[in-house]
């Protein structure tokens, strides 16, 4: 079972509670839970149903400044993946943003993004626990996420 806590543009991590004590309350301990998670940002992209309507020339001009704006954060180290879905379920999910920062930057940084700005894009921030040491970032220039145990009760 997988549960995720997504952070909206309007909230912050602090308003939630902590993932690890949601899946602590969920579920007893077991031997297939990971004693070690590592923790990333991620950044879900996605259209919102009011985005505004656009000319071809303006939709290529914001795609254009959207992919400069991603393309220097990750120069910047401060994005180590990123890139748009396909064959996703919803289409209104339009890519996905690893960071090397917590959840508040991440969301300060995606208000910044030429698409968001516009109206185009909006985004959802979460933390996302993963089984330590099962992804790696190879390329970026700086640790990537948080080792963080499970708290016992």
């Amino acid at each position: 079972m997988t549960w995720t806590v997504p952070v909206t543009a309007s909230q912050r991590p602090s308003q939630l509670p902590p993932v690890a004590a949601i899946v602590r309350h969920a579920m007893p301990h077991a031997a297939d839970i990971p004693d070690a998670f590592d923790v990333y940002t991620v950044v879900v992209l996605r259209r919102p149903a009011d985005a505004p309507e656009m000319s071809d020339d303006e939709l290529d001009a914001l795609q254009a400044g959207h992919l400069a704006y991603r393309a220097e954060l990750r120069r910047q180290g401060v994005v180590v993946a990123n890139g748009p879905f396909d064959e996703q379920s919803d289409p209104s999910y339009r890519g996905m943003s690893v960071f090397a920062c917590d959840p508040a930057e991440a969301a300060r940084l995606s208000d910044g993004d030429p698409s968001v700005v516009a109206g185009r894009l909006a985004y959802d921030v979460m933390e996302w626990w993963v089984g330590a040491g099962s992804l790696a970032f190879p390329l970026a220039a700086r640790p990537v996420g948080d080792r963080r145990a499970m708290p016992d009760d």
